[in-house]
């Protein structure tokens, strides 16, 4: 048995080498806290997690303070008795963003170290349901981006064999969201798939004002229309129009994702792997979203993301939008508009560890042993 002896704790900051606007915010830093875990054999493993912007120095509080302290000397392997400990231990914080990055970034590091010590892809050792999955691409679509733009990026990842484009709405009247999509149909053709995300920006009744106004499209999906935590709301949507409502990466909890979907609330699930809390949980509502015969469409991290499609049989597609090509020495494969699932053991990320230790911020780097 190997026991935890050692965990780092660093943070970097991404600024996003493109402009990212939705209906209610701009994506201006992606701060990623990171945690390298070693166990007495000397093996170790390393997760992450992301903010985007606002956050990340109380979720490495979290961690330094609270999280990681509390690993030493614990059964690396026994990850879901972790991950149950760490919960436990932040219940009165739970359920939460911050909670959640802060687990998020440890339950990857473990898995990623049993990983490689079985000599594994994780996407092998969670499932390995298939080997590649298909992407559609989102860093075209930001809300700001005008619509021949749209019209062209979307074009080009049609031509390169990507499956769709995801286009921000919540534009001020819904004509011009209409204007917008209806240039991207008529130019892509029937057969690829327009997605679409007003992340949260709309009422009830103008989420299903604009679900009508925008039926003869036929989207792919309609992502965050309401509020996360209007559940109710999503029902009645849901009732009201025949697009496909998708929702997932504001869920914090595996029990409000099974709310979602005994209530007929969602019928696309977008669980995202450092929100829920980790691989750990991410695989939970994977296979509960099977079982209501949902397919998983996980929010960004395509780097990670591609591995848990890969794992389960319902993933459906990877989001394309590339995060860490400034921290690692190779990027996710790309083949025939697929994303391919890693070959080396481990989480699939080949971290380039000199460019993480330069862009370390120093505040919030630490060592803790036994």
């Amino acid at each position: 048995m190997a026991r935890i002896e050692k965990i780092e704790l660093r943070m970097v900051d991404l600024p996003p080498k493109t402009l990212r606007t939705d209906a209610i915010q701009s994506f201006v830093s992606q701060e990623t806290p990171i945690v390298t875990i070693t166990d007495s054999d000397g093996a170790t493993g390393t997760g992450y997690s992301y903010t985007i912007g606002t956050g990340g120095s109380s979720v490495m509080r979290l961690l330094s303070d609270h999280l990681a302290p509390r690993l030493l000397g614990e059964d690396a392997d026994r990850i879901e008795a972790i991950w149950r400990k760490l919960e436990f231990a932040t219940h009165a914080t739970t359920i939460g963003a911050i909670t959640a990055l802060a687990l998020a970034a440890i339950d990857i590091a473990l898995w990623d170290l049993r990983a490689k010590k079985q000599n594994l892809p994780l996407w092998k050792l969670a499932g390995g349901a298939k080997d590649r999955c298909p992407l559609y691409t989102t860093e075209g679509g930001w809300l700001h981006i005008e619509k021949q733009a749209l019209v062209e990026d979307a074009l080009a990842a049609k031509e390169k064999g990507f499956r769709g484009s995801k286009v921000k709405i919540g534009r001020p009247h819904g004509s011009e969201d209409l204007d917008r999509l209806s240039a991207m149909r008529d130019a892509l053709g029937p057969g690829f798939e327009i997605m679409t995300d007003a992340n949260q920006g709309f009422t009830l009744d103008e989420a299903i004002r604009r679900s009508h106004v925008l039926r003869d499209i036929d989207l792919a999906w309609l992502e965050e229309p309401l509020p996360a935590d209007d559940i109710d709301g999503h029902v009645r949507l849901s009732a009201a129009t025949a697009t496909p409502v998708a929702v997932g990466e504001s869920l914090y909890s595996i029990r409000h994702f099974r709310e979602y979907m005994q209530k007929g609330a969602c019928s696309i699930v977008q669980v995202d792997v450092a929100r829920i809390g980790g691989i750990t949980p991410w695989l939970k509502v994977a296979h509960l979203a099977e079982s209501f015969d949902i397919p998983v469409c996980p929010h960004f991290l395509m780097e990670l993301h591609v591995s848990l499609v890969c794992a389960v049989p319902n993933g459906k597609y990877v989001e394309y939008i590339p995060q860490l090509d400034d921290l690692t020495q190779s990027s996710m494969r790309i083949e025939g508009g697929h994303a391919i699932a890693p070959d080396a053991p481990g989480i699939g990320i080949d971290w380039d560890w000199d460019a993480l230790r330069s862009r370390s911020i120093a505040e919030f780097t630490s060592e803790i042993r036994a």
